[in-house]
């Protein structure tokens, strides 16, 4: 061990305080969602994801697509995570409590999600597992289509989507290239 103390997975044991991230917003069933996903080496370490509103939700200017998620804490020792980006004059702007500004349903389905990245689960297994979840409710369908179509995209291309059979052609050669599915036999793609 060189003294650095990793899990398995090649995550630190402990989440640094900063996280460089990327915002993701997306659009299902005519609501603006918005998704911040804490980068660690570039791959996923968490995902906080909600309605992108000022009312119940985040509003964020449409330029920002990158920032900083902070874990900080209030005076009583409870902990919050909060988004810092620069905005366009160069100032740091911070949106305090993340945690606090979505719905209590969506932030306990990130927080399961963001503990399966974080342990190392590989990102097409986490798409596969966030698409299978049976949820009988359109908004968090809604919301669990839209947390797939963000994590694909950091699918290491190539990667064999197991179990897929491409719709063309039949063959089970089919792989993720940019976040779609792409049969290396007839050269078929598909996004969604």
């Amino acid at each position: 061990n060189n003294g650095s103390e990793k899990k398995k997975s090649g995550f630190p044991t402990k989440r640094p305080e900063k996280l460089e991230t990327e915002v993701v917003r997306f659009q299902n069933n005519k609501e603006k969602w918005i998704a911040f996903i804490g980068l660690l080496d570039n791959k996923p370490y968490e995902i906080f994801t909600g309605l992108s509103d000022d009312e119940d939700g985040i509003l964020l200017p449409r330029s920002i697509t990158r920032g900083l998620i902070i874990k900080n804490y209030d005076p009583d020792g409870n902990s919050r995570y909060d988004f810092q980006y620069v905005n366009k004059r160069g100032y740091k702007t911070t949106i305090e409590g993340l945690s606090y500004k979505f719905n209590p349903v969506f932030w306990n389905y990130a927080k399961l999600i963001s503990g399966t990245l974080r342990h190392g689960m590989p990102i097409h297994k986490v798409v596969e597992l966030v698409t299978s979840l049976q949820l009988d409710n359109e908004t968090i369908n809604s919301w669990k289509a839209g947390v797939a179509r963000a994590l694909k995209k950091y699918i290491p291309n190539g990667t064999l989507a197991e179990g897929a059979l491409c719709e063309e052609c039949g063959s089970d050669e089919v792989v993720y290239q940019e976040g779609c599915l792409t049969c290396l036999s007839c050269g078929s793609s598909k996004c969604g």
